[in-house]
């Protein structure tokens, strides 16, 4: 394995990691960046599926004491058993949608152009909601109901449109449904790990057959990467959403999507 494999490998990795989880779309940036890069065949396919673990366990860690808290509690306490029932709730939709129609996807809106009609039709929609949500009425994850996490959950579904943002229909979708943004985000982010987790291993053993020994090296580097960008962008975005907007994002989706846009064409 060459320096220069193992350098786009580093790149993609932090770039995955750092725009999973903000609400401007991993797929949109990975697209460019490929492209960019030349490496964009078959193998780097499975490579950006792989290196979405990295990520998936940047929010494992982040929240592992509750995470370990809630599994603790599930045999005997009610705050775990709801906790846990709604990320089931919330993830049925996107696995039951992503099951009839990934295929679909996959195929015939899987491209650069969709994907910038996404990212700037998501921009809008955040000034939109931004503008227009209502006042908040939950201001904690534990005070969720099942029919909030629902809704939620069928929000996350809009997202198996390349170029939408898994984060950014969560996030906006619960801020509709009246949660704060605190919560909102941090919602999004567990139910990105059963999400994200389902849809990894889905596409890993789809194609399984094309990966080898020689990808090991890249894979590697990609998924240290992605963990580490994956990371520090929960922690940012947890800060940022206390005091900040979503304003600049969809500013920033707006502008980038236009560039993915002209770029293509």
């Amino acid at each position: 394995m060459d320096f220069w494999m193992l350098f786009k490998a580093a790149i993609l990795g932090l770039l995955e990691g750092a725009t999973e989880f903000l609400p401007i779309s991993s797929t949109g940036h990975l697209i460019i960046a490929q492209d960019l890069l030349h490496y964009d065949d078959e193998a780097a396919k499975v490579f950006t599926i792989a290196i979405q673990l990295g990520a998936i366990l940047a929010v494992c860690w982040h929240y592992r004491e509750r995470i370990f808290t809630v599994v603790k509690g599930l045999p005997s306490e009610s705050t775990a058993q709801r906790f846990a029932l709604n990320l089931i709730i919330a993830f049925i939709p996107a696995m039951v949608f992503g099951l009839l129609f990934h295929t679909l996807i996959k195929a015939y809106l899987f491209s650069p152009l969709t994907v910038a009609g996404a990212l700037i039709a998501g921009g809008f929609v955040i000034l939109l909601v931004e503008r227009f949500k209502p006042a908040p009425r939950i201001h904690s994850v534990d005070a969720m109901r099942w029919s909030d996490a629902l809704k939620v959950g069928l929000a996350q579904s809009v997202a198996l449109l390349p170029g939408t943002s898994r984060s950014g229909a969560t996030i906006m979708g619960g801020l509709v449904f009246g949660l704060s943004r605190t919560t909102a985000t941090e919602f999004s982010f567990f139910l990105a790990i059963p999400t994200m987790f389902a849809a990894v291993t889905y596409d890993l053993y789809k194609h399984a057959g094309q990966l080898s020994g020689e990808d090991m090296g890249m894979i590697v580097t990609g998924f240290v990467m992605a963990f580490i960008s994956g990371l520090a962008a929960v922690r940012f975005l947890l800060r940022y959403v206390s005091s900040h907007s979503f304003v600049g994002f969809a500013w920033y989706r707006i502008v980038f999507g236009t560039l993915v846009l002209l770029y293509f064409l």
